[in-house]
């Protein structure tokens, strides 16, 4: 059976050994001489071997035995790597260093997310962070393959997704976004009926009206196009209009604008989905109540 090494009497060992004496080592241990002249007997009885020669009573300074010298260097290896692990692990449990994964739709990562992870970072200087920018079900699919600590979307169905928790934060309305030039940019509301006679672009956020009347709209319509990028050069150029939710319309641009849609009315909750009984890393947990704490909760 191997012996159990503990890091104390190794300490004890390595002071000893360097400062020559049990008295100079007992004072930096902030203990007695008998307890340091114990914690190493111990130590030699795990090992099978003395450490230290005979105390010379007339000059009692601590001489290594040829085992001790082979063995100095082996116990300084391990305190070091024992207090790397333990820097690394008082360090993790701060946030101040390790990895951060997360994933989130680009309304929110473009949002509320910069500002967001430059505030918690500014005490966690040293922390890794992978962030993932896609729609809501590529964020849940890589929750669900543990890619991420955890993701920030929307759940379409909540009732069908019992493996996860959601803690809803943000919330927003869903409107049409057209050209500022366009017939239906002066209105203070729409309905959907009033989107008939224009073509419309379905896009990844077109789902949130799935279960109303409006959907038949998109079910219908010849265009679809993923890209926010690529939606928001499209409609510019006139070529249709489209529904999207006020965090994801692109209020940088200066041709669109979004017109609220009051039938049907349709809200977005967007928050933080995690794996249910599923321990997060120290820092993801931290960035979790940092997001919270910043930015509240929304009741269910």
């Amino acid at each position: 059976m191997l012996p159990d090494l503990k890091i104390t009497q190794l300490r004890h060992f390595v002071w000893v050994s360097e400062l020559k004496g049990f008295h100079a080592a007992a004072e930096k241990a902030h203990r007695t001489q008998p307890a340091i002249s114990l914690s190493i007997r111990d130590l030699e009885t795990k090992l099978g071997e003395s450490l230290f020669e005979k105390r010379n009573v007339k000059t009692a300074k601590a001489e290594l035995t040829p085992f001790g010298i082979y063995f100095l260097p082996k116990a300084k290896e391990l305190i070091a790597h024992h207090d790397r692990i333990a820097e690394d692990m008082r360090l993790l449990s701060e946030h101040k260093t390790g990895h951060l994964r997360i994933a989130s739709v680009p309304s929110i990562a473009s949002r509320v997310l910069p500002e967001l992870l430059e505030e918690f970072m500014s005490h966690s200087s040293d922390l890794h962070v992978s962030f993932f920018d896609d729609n809501s079900a590529a964020v849940l699919k890589m929750v669900e393959s543990q890619k991420v600590d955890f993701g920030i979307a929307h759940l379409f169905h909540e009732e069908e997704h019992s493996d996860k928790d959601f803690i809803p934060i943000w919330q927003d309305q869903i409107g049409v976004v057209c050209p500022k030039s366009h017939s239906l940019a002066q209105k203070e509301s729409l309905c959907w009926k009033e989107l008939k006679s224009h073509r419309l672009i379905n896009n990844g956020t077109s789902r949130l009206l799935e279960d109303t009347d409006a959907y038949s709209l998109f079910e219908l319509s010849q265009f679809y196009i993923s890209n926010m990028i690529s939606l928001t050069a499209m409609i510019e150029a006139g070529f249709g209009i489209t529904t999207l939710p006020w965090y994801a319309f692109p209020q940088e641009s200066k041709t669109l604008c979004f017109v609220p849609l009051s039938e049907p009315q349709v809200v977005r909750r967007l928050g933080i989905v995690l794996l249910k009984n599923k321990s997060m890393t120290p820092p993801a947990q931290a960035f979790l109540d940092f997001t919270i704490q910043r930015m509240g909760t929304l009741n269910k």
